[in-house]
């Protein structure tokens, strides 16, 4: 069987295993059912009442049709959470609210403290008392397992589906943060603002490459003036990157190299080779007009 972390992964039966729901507890929540199930509607109430408490009802909940949408998708959910039929549509269900979840931003410790309100209603609130105590406290242990499964099926699927938003929105955020400009013809350039690490300098280098192919540039610029800290990790990723692009037969030009940055280097001993540095993006672009044999005008700029 797979581990808990895998619990995405698990079928229905895997599941009931994994928390021990056995047959007889499938029975002793259908037997309560039919002393709670009918008081659905008080259910309901009192869970709302404790909601307006959190600061979360304002923002998910004020607006009337939305809030009466809500409570009916409540009312289906503890019908089939008594209905005692675990099987792939049930685990489905419990999922698609896992993703509700996280795509509304609705927060974990809510949601846990939500399950543990209603455990307390189903249980003590509307109780009748109408069952032996030993009978009782069978039944109280079967529906808290179940809750327990529920739970974790929506948690794990939150986290699973909240790691998916936050992976599409890194990469978003890469493509932005790697805008590889055609300043000139054959002349290629990048500002790299923030922090370059392995993973950011990685798609660094295929955004380049890719841009190099596409353009048969000759030149390349990369201006590292809003890089937050330079040490040995993020020097070896700027020559790995200068030593793909010569390979691809465009010269790579490091401008913004500030004394703070120029002194580090230095005091790290970092062997940068044959790169070629500027100080200023100014001086960069020079350099590279040179290189394409552009004359200048007598500011500095092409003419």
């Amino acid at each position: 069987m797979n581990a808990q972390g895998d619990l995405g992964n698990l079928s229905a039966p895997e599941l009931r295993e994994l928390y021990h729901v056995t047959e007889e507890d499938l029975e002793l929540l259908l037997e309560y059912s039919k002393i709670v199930l009918p008081q659905l509607d008080d259910f309901i109430e009192q869970f709302y009442d404790w909601m307006k408490t959190q600061p979360e009802y304002e923002l998910y909940f004020s607006d009337p049709t939305t809030l009466e949408r809500v409570q009916n998708q409540q009312r289906h959910y503890w019908q089939g959470f008594f209905a005692a039929a675990i099987d792939e549509a049930y685990v489905h269900k419990r999922k698609s609210i896992g993703a509700s979840h996280a795509r509304v931003g609705l927060s974990l410790p809510t949601y846990v403290s939500g399950m543990y309100r209603s455990l307390r209603i189903w249980t003590d609130v509307l109780y009748d008392h109408s069952l032996s105590p030993e009978r009782y406290a069978r039944s109280l242990k079967a529906i808290t397992k179940l809750i327990m499964l529920d739970t974790a099926i929506v948690v794990d699927t939150y986290m699973r589906q909240t790691h998916y938003i936050i992976a599409e929105q890194h990469d978003s955020l890469m493509q932005m943060s790697t805008p590889v400009t055609e300043v000139w013809n054959d002349i290629l350039m990048l500002p790299i603002v923030g922090i370059i690490d392995s993973k950011r300098a990685q798609d660094i280098m295929t955004a380049v490459l890719h841009k190099i192919s596409d353009t048969h540039s000759r030149s390349l610029i990369l201006d590292i003036s809003g890089v937050a800290v330079v040490d040995t990790a993020v020097a070896n990723h700027l020559i790995k990157i200068t030593k793909a692009t010569r390979l691809m037969g465009c010269t790579c030009t490091i401008s913004g190299v500030s004394p703070a940055i120029a002194q580090t280097i230095v005091e790290l001993g970092i062997n940068v080779g044959d790169i070629r540095t500027t100080a200023t993006l100014k001086d960069a672009l020079r350099d590279a007009f040179g290189d394409m044999k552009v004359p200048l005008q007598s500011n500095g700029t092409p003419s």
